[in-house]
């Protein structure tokens, strides 16, 4: 390799441990782990290690790409048993609350800091985007009724799509413009072709995984990814929501019963935390320190402006036709977090040479890195003071196939396949060592916990636990069974690995 590629490596490798290192961190002082991938991006970049990027359509370009994977990875862990009570309330903070909020922030800066009305509207714009990184790490962690984690982390999911649709509308060339009512249908094809795509690719998804053979359990995550973004690629073609495709088509294939679907969430998870690392890091290189504290002011007052005015009214209007208390009402106003998406947001506009499209990117990062601060660590107590924490509700429960590691166990599976002398055996005749254990027989489709006295039969799909100790004497009796039945001893056969 050349020595150029070989310190980037050295220094991507560096940059992911100590980001990797940094969630224990950060989670021990309750601080959001994104501002510390934002922290070590400017601690590389050109105030810090002196390594300059300001490549803003390449920033756009990656930005775009890691909220796929982490609103494709929102959507894959969402379960649709708590995401349909709250569907209708998501939808309608997702568009609008979204109207709301853009109005409310744009008239806001055009009246303060005397801000043209395209400008201040994107100001709007960008902000009116809850981010989905920063809702689903800081929300898991409470103990809230479930009903309104559900409708945060909805919202975060689908706000995207709209947003995106209107912050490139007002970053266009002004002599490109279209009639409003145009504009209008323009965002209700986009929206609805999107979902349109999104069911498509899932149904697609959940047919095809449940039908496929595929040789090795590690190509199905690899396959639902793949079709996650298909989802995207495939509404961005048909000029619709992409990024409402992936969530909707996320939804529905995390909610299917696919082979390994432990397998495929842990590998969407890891997925989003890479994302959102190199996202992070990468925001955080592409800023200008020194043009910060110029941002301050602005980004104080269109913060306040979002966080007492426009959040709370979007929330009240969007919640109109839903049952939620106002004390409810209260704690998803203060709950909106932004975080990367704002950031990335506003490098569309930087892109296409909006005017006054740098002072808007600074003043965003400076009020994601305040507000973000403001309201991650007060949530906890604002759930307390209004009366809707749920003691009772974990903070988390992850429930996993085979959480055996601890127990430094492996779970197997033994197909008995026709011809094999394992059919008409009884479990307990397999004699399998201590340690040893059948858990599961899936036959005909269905599955069942055997007893000692169930016989196998062609066919049947044979879960093992075994510990470590166990596992090989597990295997050759296994063998030695398939081979020569249930007096495979008394012919000599002990299981040993053989050539023929």
């Amino acid at each position: 390799m050349t020595p150029g590629l070989d310190l980037a490596l050295l220094l991507g490798a560096a940059v992911l441990l100590v980001a990797v290192g940094a969630v224990r961190f950060s989670t021990r002082l309750g601080v959001p782990s994104l501002l510390v991938y934002l922290a070590l991006g400017v601690a590389i970049g050109e105030a810090g290690l002196g390594i300059r990027f300001d490549d803003v359509e390449l920033t756009r370009v990656l930005g775009f790409c890691a909220l796929i994977v982490i609103i494709a990875e929102g959507g894959l862990s969402a379960r649709w048993s708590t995401l349909r009570p709250v569907l209708g309330m998501a939808a309608a903070l997702s568009t609008v609350g979204v109207v709301v909020s853009i109005a409310v922030v744009g008239l806001v800066v055009h009246l303060l800091l005397g801000l043209d009305w395209r400008l201040a509207l994107l100001y709007g714009a960008v902000l009116s985007s809850t981010d989905a990184a920063a809702v689903f790490a800081t929300l898991r962690r409470l103990r809230l009724p479930p009903r309104l984690v559900a409708t945060l982390e909805a919202e975060s999911g689908m706000n995207d799509a709209p947003v995106v649709i209107v912050v490139v509308l007002l970053s266009r060339n002004v002599a490109d413009a279209h009639p409003w009512w145009f504009e209008v249908l323009l965002v209700g094809y986009e929206l609805g072709v999107g979902a349109a795509v999104g069911v498509a690719a899932g149904i697609t998804g959940r047919y095809a995984l449940r039908r496929a053979a595929l040789p090795s359990a590690g190509l199905y995550p690899i396959a639902v990814v793949g079709f996650t973004v298909l989802a995207y690629a495939a509404g961005s073609v048909l000029h619709a929501s992409g990024f409402l495709a992936v969530y909707v088509a996320g939804v529905l294939l995390g909610n299917a019963r696919l082979p390994h679907r432990q397998a495929i969430l842990g590998f969407a998870d890891g997925l989003a935390w890479l994302a959102q690392i190199g996202l992070f890091v990468l925001l955080g290189l592409l800023v200008s320190p020194g043009r910060l504290p110029g941002a301050v002011l602005p980004a104080v007052v269109t913060g306040l402006a979002l966080l007492l005015l426009a959040r709370p009214l979007s929330v009240a209007v969007s919640a109109l036709p839903f049952r939620f208390p106002p004390r409810e009402q209260l704690f998803l106003s203060w709950a909106g977090l932004r975080g990367a998406v704002p950031i990335v947001l506003a490098t569309i506009p930087l892109s296409l040479r909006v005017p006054g499209a740098d002072r808007l990117f600074d003043a965003v990062f400076v009020l994601v890195v305040i507000f973000t601060l403001l309201q991650a660590g007060t949530l906890a107590p604002a759930a307390r003071r209004l009366g809707v924490t749920a003691p009772a509700e974990p903070a988390e429960v992850r429930v996993e196939t085979a959480p055996l590691e601890r127990m430094r166990a492996d779970l197997l599976q033994l197909e008995v396949p026709p011809g094999s002398r394992l059919g008409g055996v009884h479990v307990d005749e397999l004699r399998l060592p201590v340690g040893a254990s059948v858990t599961l027989v899936l036959r005909d489709g269905a599955g069942f916990v055997p007893g000692p006295d169930t016989r196998l039969k062609v066919g049947d799909s044979l879960l093992i636990v075994a510990t470590a100790e166990a596992r090989d004497e597990a295997e050759r009796r296994l063998r030695a069974v398939s081979r020569r039945g249930r007096l495979a001893r008394w012919f000599g056969e002990y299981g040993e690995d053989r050539d023929d």
